[in-house]
C-alpha cells in the first residue's frame, strides 16, 4: 500500500493491477515450508517462509520472510578430523562443530580426547 493516496492508500488488488499495467507482476508462492541459502561458511534457514515472485523486464526478483536461523557449515573432512582426534561419533563431532561455529579447535576441546 503507498500511503498518501487519497489519504487512505491504495488496496493491494489495485496496486496489482497499477503493477501489471506497468508490466510488472507479482506472485506470492504458496505451500513453501522453508527457504535454505547456502554460501561457503554457512547455512541461512527460513522456515514458515512466505516467498513473493516479482517479475519485471524478464527479471525475477524473490522476496522471502519468515523465521530465521543461520548455521555453520561443516566440511566432512574437519568431522573426519575431529573424529580421528577424539573418537567421537560422526554425528557428535558435526554437532560439536556447529556448536562452535566450525571452530576445529574448541570443537575436538570441547569433546576431550576419546582415544585411548
Amino acid at each position: 500500500m503507498f500511503p498518501g493516496l487519497g489519504g487512505r492508500g491504495m488496496s493491494p488488488k489495485k496496486m496489482k493491477g497499477m503493477l501489471k499495467s506497468m508490466g510488472i507482476n507479482i506472485d506470492e508462492i504458496e505451500g513453501v515450508e522453508e527457504v535454505v541459502i547456502r554460501t561457503s561458511d554457512r547455512e541461512i534457514v527460513i522456515k514458515n517462509a512466505s516467498v513473493a515472485v516479482m517479475e519485471a523486464q524478464g527479471n525475477r526478483s524473490y522476496q522471502i520472510s519468515g523465521d530465521v536461523t543461520e548455521i555453520p557449515r561443516v566440511s566432512p573432512s574437519d568431522i573426519e578430523l575431529v573424529v580421528s582426534q577424539t573418537g567421537a561419533s560422526p554425528e557428535e563431532a558435526k554437532a560439536a562443530l556447529v556448536e562452535c561455529g566450525g571452530d576445529l579447535a574448541e570443537a575436538i576441546i570441547k569433546l576431550g580426547s576419546r582415544t585411548s
